[in-house]
């Protein structure tokens, strides 16, 4: 099977394609990704030079929820179509709502990773302004011609089922992800990674108690926190591998993740997890986090020093967050993608 999917290079569904897409090799599954969004850094091609892509395809060309994207949103739509009559596909996997109304050839399937009117919600405690009409618009036709909806979570896709009512048939498909942590000896450390600016993630109420807490905090992210943390800024992929196997707790009192993978990545390394009480995360999380209301800066700090003071409880949450981490392999979610996908040509292939 031959799949053309889309990818932006400005967030994390880039770590989901190429894991998705190296799942996707193990089983005879050509992937050819073209991602837009801004230019690919130097550890991006080095990504790209040791994924499993039979071939890869970049531009700059603005995202749909970027300021004024429309003009770019149009020529982004022509040079996909052009890439999939070179290609010839026997799908479309697009990571992204807009360009799913185009006249596509092959099937394609529409991931929901986020969506502005969602993050309004979230974040902003309220509905998205009337600036974001040709947006909604946008998404409301994307779905209504992509032939399956995919999101990562269950609170996620009712979110979108909520907000613009899709008539194509939907699914929840978990993210995965697997990373070789190395191993090193748990320091006192907490650690978040996000960028610091970014009022979904919420790294600033984790700045704010920061200096009332036992431990140094730590935060790997683009932006400055300020005073009471130790700024790390932007990490190379191996240096924050490094860190989250030393940090023994990673804290992210997110208002808005629809699924998550730098907690997963923290889980993976053996941190304990101590997250914003979310839908989405208690969906993925169950048990194996100790979860904060985004807006409590008392309970933050609380569960914080709680979790420093016992050893005990904190390694007992910490190998309950690794358990549960391994359901969330790159082989399940491509198994999940391979279903997905073997439904939608199969039915093409019948008509």
């Amino acid at each position: 099977m031959k799949v053309l999917m889309t990818a932006d290079c400005v967030g994390g569904v880039w770590t989901y394609a190429l894991e998705l897409a190296n799942a996707l090799a193990e089983r005879d599954v050509e992937t050819t990704l073209a991602t837009m969004g801004g230019p690919l850094t130097a550890e991006q091609r080095r990504e790209l030079r040791s994924s499993r892509l039979r071939r890869a395809y970049a531009e700059r060309y603005a995202l749909e929820w970027m300021e004024q994207p429309w003009g770019d949103v149009a020529q982004a739509g022509e040079w996909l179509l052009g890439i999939e009559e070179e290609v010839q596909p026997d799908l479309v996997h697009l990571n992204g709502y807009a360009h799913a109304s185009l006249p596509w050839r092959a099937p394609t399937v529409v991931v929901g990773h986020s969506c502005v009117l969602s993050w309004h919600e979230a974040v902003r405690r309220r509905p998205a302004g009337l600036e974001w009409r040709r947006y909604r618009a946008a998404v409301e036709e994307g779905l209504a011609a992509a032939s399956l909806l995919v999101a990562p979570t269950r609170a996620m896709l009712d979110d979108l089922i909520r907000l613009y009512d899709p008539p194509c048939p939907r699914l929840v498909v978990p993210n995965g992800r697997r990373r070789a942590v190395p191993r090193a000896t748990k320091r006192e450390l907490v650690l978040c990674a996000g960028r610091v600016w970014d009022e979904a993630k919420n790294v600033q109420a984790l700045v704010r108690v920061a200096p009332r807490l036992p431990w140094p905090v730590a935060v790997a992210g683009d932006g400055e926190p300020g005073d009471g943390v130790i700024a790390l800024g932007p990490l190379p992929r191996a240096e924050l591998d490094r860190t989250l196997a030393l940090a023994s707790i990673y804290a992210a009192p997110a208002r808005y993740e629809p699924f998550g993978l730098a907690a997963l990545e923290a889980a993976l390394a053996g941190c304990a997890l101590v997250l914003g009480d979310i839908p989405s995360l208690r969906e993925v999380w169950g048990d194996a986090a100790v979860f904060v209301p985004p807006d409590d800066d008392e309970r933050l700090e609380a569960e914080l020093v709680a979790l420093i003071q016992d050893e005990r409880r904190r390694l007992d949450l910490a190998a309950r967050a690794r358990k549960r981490a391994g359901i969330y392999t790159p082989e399940r979610m491509a198994e999940g993608y391979l279903r997905a996908y073997a439904g939608l040509t199969s039915a093409v292939e019948v008509a």
